[in-house]
């Protein structure tokens, strides 16, 4: 027989959320941050350590009359996180556990030239290896892809093509793993890390200038999502300012080797731009061009969007260093107010995937707490 949540189960899934957003912590915190009585938080917490979503552990350190408090903790058996970078040339697994904790992560080179099946087992058995210390349920996957993915065997329009391989890899991976998968662009993953580690993020802008140039936005300090994928795809349909050149022909390393080659500089790699000499007449164009394309790029986000910050992160954030400085110079001259413009140091791949699995995380607990309010109705294993 059914029947509907009722307050004690809201209180229940409020203590939950708690612990997993702070512990490990005391009984004295959780009462802080749940606002509830000694004697509900007790009860409470009773329930989740029969049901193996805490463990006790630890004595709190400072001194109090009466019995020592021990610290509550989520044991690795309540399941784990898997957050995916899957770049164009490099990709990382990491897995945590359900308190974002990191329990494992490896970075290899990304597979090339496979189609979606085969793309997917890759994936799948790189998934295994890295999960194979991890306890408990598998309860999400988040995936993070360039947002212009580049590789398909699918026809069409690239958004069409997108949303082929978008789809077609998210469905390969859950049928294998039999977990909740979820696909992504890098460049959301890669604002959410931001987003996590400064609260005081309202609206930003950011732009990973990677093998290809991508863009994602937030607002509130939340990621900002559009009604389709063409949502914050502007690097193949706006123009940089330097002749019929895209924001991605310069502000990806792909476009921006090029460029670099059409001017006579025969690179090796893109590291090389800026950490071997080069011809100073032909790097001077390269560089020139390049902070034209960073202008226009905040420009356009800062007439649209109007937000406090901007973002650059990805394999040309050293040359973004370089132009930086003659970028808001410009930018002053045309912008009534110039939106704060950082450099944000990452990991390749690791960074993007820990942004992944934040997200992961987030649609993790959401699930548990719906799962825990409907298992009085329907007798749910969480």
């Amino acid at each position: 027989m059914s029947s509907i949540p009722t307050a004690r189960d809201y209180t229940k899934a409020s203590v939950l959320d708690a612990v997993l957003s702070e512990a490990p912590l005391t009984r004295t915190r959780l009462i802080e941050l749940t606002r509830l009585s000694q004697a509900t938080v007790s009860r409470k917490v009773d329930e989740l350590l029969f049901d193996g979503f805490l463990v006790e552990q630890g004595v709190d350190a400072v001194a109090r009359r009466g019995r020592p408090s021990t610290y509550l903790d989520v044991p690795g058996t309540a399941g784990h996180i898997v957050g995916i970078s899957f770049g164009t040339r490099t990709t990382c697994v990491l897995v945590t556990d359900l308190r974002g904790r990191e329990i494992r992560h490896i970075i290899v080179p990304s597979l090339e030239g496979g189609d979606v099946g085969t793309t997917a087992e890759w994936l799948v058995d790189l998934i295994v290896e890295t999960t194979d210390s991890a306890e408990g349920p598998l309860r999400q996957i988040v995936a993070a892809v360039p947002g212009p993915v580049l590789h398909t065997n699918s026809t069409g329009t690239p958004e069409s093509r997108k949303i082929f391989l978008a789809s077609r890899l998210q469905s390969a991976i859950e049928e294998r793993l039999k977990a909740p998968v979820t696909v992504e662009s890098d460049a959301h993953a890669s604002l959410r890390g931001i987003l996590k580690d400064d609260a005081s993020i309202g609206n930003a802008a950011l732009f990973l200038l990677s093998t290809v140039l991508s863009f994602a936005g937030c607002t509130d300090h939340e990621i900002a999502k559009g009604r389709t994928p063409t949502f914050g795809d502007l690097g193949g349909v706006l123009f940089s300012g330097v002749g019929n050149e895209t924001l991605d022909g310069l502000l990806s390393t792909t476009g921006i080797l090029q460029f670099a080659q059409g001017r006579g500089l025969d690179l090796e790699g893109i590291e090389a731009l800026w950490s071997q000499p080069q011809e100073m007449a032909s790097r001077a164009e390269v560089v020139e061009a390049f902070t034209t394309a960073i202008v226009t790029a905040v420009g356009a986000v800062a007439v649209t969007l109007d937000p406090e910050s901007v973002y650059f992160v990805g394999r040309l954030s050293p040359l973004v260093d370089e132009v930086l400085p003659e970028a808001r110079r410009r930018l002053a001259q045309s912008l009534p107010a110039v939106p704060e413009i950082r450099v944000v140091p990452q990991v390749i791949g690791l960074s993007v995937a820990r942004g992944a699995a934040q997200a992961g995380l987030a649609l993790a607990q959401s699930r548990l707490r719906e799962s825990m309010l409907e298992a009085r109705s329907e007798g749910q294993s969480l």
